[in-house]
């Protein structure tokens, strides 16, 4: 056994990875502390805790963060309608700084110098699980296998991994006819690597329970509510299914609901290849349904209560917005400044969504708010309202004259040309 290095905290998940690496950095020298974020997934937390102490762990500790994952890192990306590359939704890229901030707490507690995880060299979420915990607790250290070489030369591949599971007496949940990496929480559920690094794979056996075809129509309701010792504007507090009459209205009671519902009906499922931070691109496939239908419901009541202008400097900051949680820096400066201006934006956004959810599809059936700027008799057919139709034609005529001038010169360009 080699000389102790001192105290690690893993964040540790169970699988394949984490479970090899708690018993490599056990052969390295380190007491190993597991930690176990329970945010949504569907996991069997005494069996992991068992699992991780028969492996080693000095102590195991499951923390049940899923609360905080909705309210305090799901919200402002609702508020935000976060949305990377115009596709993907945020899930893994906004459970990372929750589990840092949990796992930089054990640290602490346990004054442990060294954090560890089991993040690939090549993804994203390396930087995302260090920039939180340097941006919590600059003094710790990290401990990356996969970036060591005397760990990825020795592990050129999850085959070899698995090898040393065998010989180490691991049960581990990836076999070869499962050949791919998972990663569920409350947000969605990503599948990418092994067979699904070919993009012309077409593999849906990944893919939970399969859509139906009856339709589920649904109310949710954006209004005020309290949080964190203010009122927080532009959130769901309450969804209800016209169909029985059901209702849920606390934050994680509402989340799980849509998921349920939403999940059946095969909402939020992609396929993609996006641009990781690190460079490269990356083929992932994600199951996002509550997301998905907040995401819509919030859209439009956003539409239909926030000035122009507004949201166009809000569709902005939202994209940056995007960026940044997706690039790890959600404990940055920035981006703690763009949730507060985003927060902002989001007084006005009060009111219900009527929707239904379709064969993989929501779709938005009307919605009211007391904050409404649509004005039914301003913009009626029927009704001339406080309006003169006259006043439109000074309008076009401002709004014309540079496009007569561009014209103009490109006029004289080519006139010049042909002589």
């Amino acid at each position: 056994m080699a000389q102790s290095k001192g105290t690690v905290v893993l964040a540790y998940s169970g699988g394949l990875d984490t479970s090899c690496i708690l018993v490599w950095l056990k052969e390295q020298g380190y007491d190993v502390i597991a930690y176990l974020a329970n945010i949504g997934q569907k996991e069997d937390f005494e069996a992991a805790r068992k699992k991780a102490l028969a492996l080693g762990a000095k102590k195991v500790y499951i923390e049940d963060v899923s609360r905080e994952f909705v309210e305090s890192f799901i919200w402002p990306a609702v508020q935000a309608n976060a949305l990377y590359e115009d596709r993907y939704l945020l899930g893994t890229a906004l459970a990372r700084p929750c589990i840092a901030r949990g796992l930089v707490g054990i640290a602490q507690q346990e004054r442990a110098p060294y954090i560890a995880h089991g993040a690939t060299g090549k993804g994203n979420d390396q930087v995302r699980f260090e920039l939180s915990c340097y941006a919590l607790c600059p003094k710790i250290k990290v401990v990356a296998p996969w970036r060591l070489p005397e760990f990825y030369q020795r592990f050129p591949g999850r085959h070899e991994l698995m090898d040393y599971a065998k010989k180490h007496g691991i049960p581990v949940p990836v076999t070869p006819q499962t050949p791919w990496s998972m990663d569920e929480n409350l947000m969605h559920i990503s599948y990418e690597a092994g067979i699904l690094e070919n993009p012309k794979v077409i593999d849906h056996g990944s893919h939970g329970a399969g859509g139906v075809s009856c339709i589920c129509s649904l109310i949710g309701n954006f209004t005020p509510v309290r949080g964190g010792g203010k009122e927080r504007k532009g959130v769901p507090v309450r969804v209800t299914n016209t169909g029985d009459g059901a209702t849920r209205s606390s934050a994680l009671e509402l989340f799980v609901y849509l998921n349920d519902i939403a999940g059946k009906h095969g909402v939020g499922r992609i396929d993609i290849v996006e641009n990781r931070f690190v460079g490269m691109k990356s083929r992932g496939i994600y199951e996002t349904p509550a997301g998905t239908i907040l995401y819509h419901a919030h859209l439009d009541i956003e539409a239909f209560t926030m000035d122009r202008e507004v949201r166009k400097i809000k569709q902005g900051l939202s994209l940056k917005f995007s960026e940044l949680v997706y690039n790890g820096f959600w404990h940055s400066p920035e981006c703690e400044f763009l949730r507060e201006c985003i927060g902002r934006s989001q007084e006005p956004v009060v009111g219900t969504v009527r929707l239904s959810v379709f064969k993989g599809h929501v779709y938005i059936l009307g919605r009211e708010s007391p904050r409404s700027l649509y004005n039914e008799e301003l913009v009626s057919m029927n009704v001339q309202g406080d309006y003169e139709p006259a006043d439109a034609t000074g309008f076009i005529n401002i709004n014309s004259l540079r496009l007569k001038e561009y014209h103009r010169l490109q006029s004289k360009v080519t006139v010049k040309q042909d002589e």
